[in-house]
C-alpha cells in the first residue's frame, strides 16, 4: 500500500495530465511544504509529517479564508475552499464530537484537574493519547474549558 506522500505526489502527476491546474497548484505547494517541513526536522517523510504538514495548511487556509471574507474578497473565499477540499482528502476524519467528549471526559479524570488553570495539563495528556492525530484541539480546548470550573 503506497505512502499518504505517495499518493499525493501521484495525484500531482493525475493532475498535472488532467491539465486540473488549481489541484496542480494545490498539492505542489503541499509537496513543498513536506519537503521543507522533512528538512527542518531532519525526519524523513512519514504519514505522521505529511499529515502534519497538511493540517497546518488547512489551518492557514482557513484562517486566510476567514480574513478574505471580512474583507468581502469571495473570490479568495472560494480559491481558498476549494484548496482547503483537495488538502482534506489526504487528512484523517477528525473525531466525532462524541468520542471527543468521552476522551476529554476520560483525560480530565485522569489527571485529575479541576479547575481552568490545569487546562494546559488537560491538553498536554490529550497530545499524548492515541487518537491526537484526529483531534481538532481548537475544538477540544473549548469543550475542556466548559467542564472545568
Amino acid at each position: 500500500m503506497p505512502s499518504l506522500y505517495e499518493t499525493l505526489r501521484a495525484d500531482i502527476v493525475t493532475a498535472m495530465k488532467a491539465r486540473d491546474s488549481a489541484t496542480t497548484l494545490a498539492l505542489r505547494t503541499a509537496d513543498a511544504g513536506i519537503k521543507r517541513a522533512e528538512m527542518d526536522t531532519g525526519k524523513p517523510i512519514d504519514d505522521a509529517l505529511v499529515i502534519t504538514t497538511l493540517k497546518k495548511a488547512v489551518k492557514n487556509l482557513t484562517d486566510a479564508k476567514t480574513e478574505f471574507e471580512k474583507g468581502g474578497r469571495t473570490d479568495l473565499v472560494a480559491a481558498n475552499e476549494a484548496e482547503i477540499k483537495i488538502l482534506e482528502k489526504y487528512l484523517p476524519k477528525a473525531l466525532d464530537p462524541a468520542k471527543l467528549e468521552a476522551l476529554v471526559n476520560e483525560v480530565i479524570k485522569e489527571t485529575g484537574a479541576q479547575s481552568k488553570k490545569e487546562m494546559g495539563k488537560v491538553i498536554a495528556a490529550l497530545k499524548l493519547s492515541p487518537e491526537a492525530g484526529l483531534i481538532d484541539f481548537g475544538a477540544a480546548s473549548k469543550l475542556v474549558q466548559s467542564k472545568l470550573t
